[in-house]
């Protein structure tokens, strides 16, 4: 078994893969054009960013973006980024919604947009624990997918009970945290739940969850952040992929 715990002789890494953000034109509340997608992807790479693995919310009625969709638009991007000489790879799944319409995705093995280790980047409600969420988590699991929950410390079911995401790392979900939650972009709950999961080594993947300007600004400020320094010598994943 796989220890995620910091090691005495862990050596902080550098990262050089994001694997949450939305930076694909007018697929969701992200980027609105190439060019607001050019200019974050060249600051991604004066990061020392090589590889960005942006990720479009499916969303119920929402954001019905399909596999298909994101993946056109995806290549259309990857077209701009060539002629435009920036100096990373870029590639897409999607960042799932945990509703009827994943867990019907999922039973009826359609097409699903994973990354890496079919990892599946999902996330849910920020106000209560859905009450499918084990079951889900099971037939995602028997069915080959790595869960990935995205940002846990931004869920207000966790804020007071750090046991819950203990349960969830036990049952095989990997935790993504986000970035700007080490400076306290969402609030300073959010924040202290942050840098608790980082003290407890309860971190599998950094994000940027990138979608405009200010989350750029607040990456590039948290990248001199202490607990940002800490969360780099843990033994991540990002590098891995």
């Amino acid at each position: 078994m796989i220890n995620w715990f910091k090691s005495k002789n862990a050596k902080t890494q550098k990262l050089t893969t994001d694997i949450h953000s939305h930076l694909l034109p007018g697929l969701d509340d992200g980027v609105k054009s190439f060019e607001e997608a050019e200019m974050l992807l060249r600051r991604f790479s004066s990061l020392g960013y090589s590889k960005v693995i942006t990720t479009p919310h499916i969303m119920g009625d929402m954001y019905k973006n399909t596999p298909d969709e994101i993946l056109e638009k995806l290549r259309e991007l990857q077209g701009h980024i060539k002629a435009w000489k920036i100096p990373i790879t870029l590639e897409a799944a999607a960042e799932y919604y945990l509703d009827e319409q994943l867990i019907k995705t999922i039973e009826e093995n359609k097409k699903v947009l994973t990354f890496g280790n079919n990892y599946l980047l999902f996330e849910t409600n920020f106000i209560s624990e859905p009450l499918n969420l084990r079951e889900f988590i099971f037939m995602a699991t028997t069915r080959g997918y790595t869960l990935v929950l995205a940002h846990p410390e931004r869920y207000l079911f966790h804020h007071h009970n750090i046991e819950k995401i203990k349960d969830l790392m036990d049952r095989g979900v990997l935790l993504q945290l986000n970035i700007g939650s080490i400076l306290g972009v969402y609030s300073k709950e959010v924040q202290s739940l942050s840098h608790k999961l980082i003290d407890l080594g309860y971190v599998h993947f950094l994000g940027s969850d990138c979608h405009n300007t200010f989350h750029m600004d607040a990456l590039e400020k948290a990248t001199k952040s202490r607990h940002f320094r800490k969360a780099l010598s843990l033994p991540l994943l990002n590098n891995t992929l």
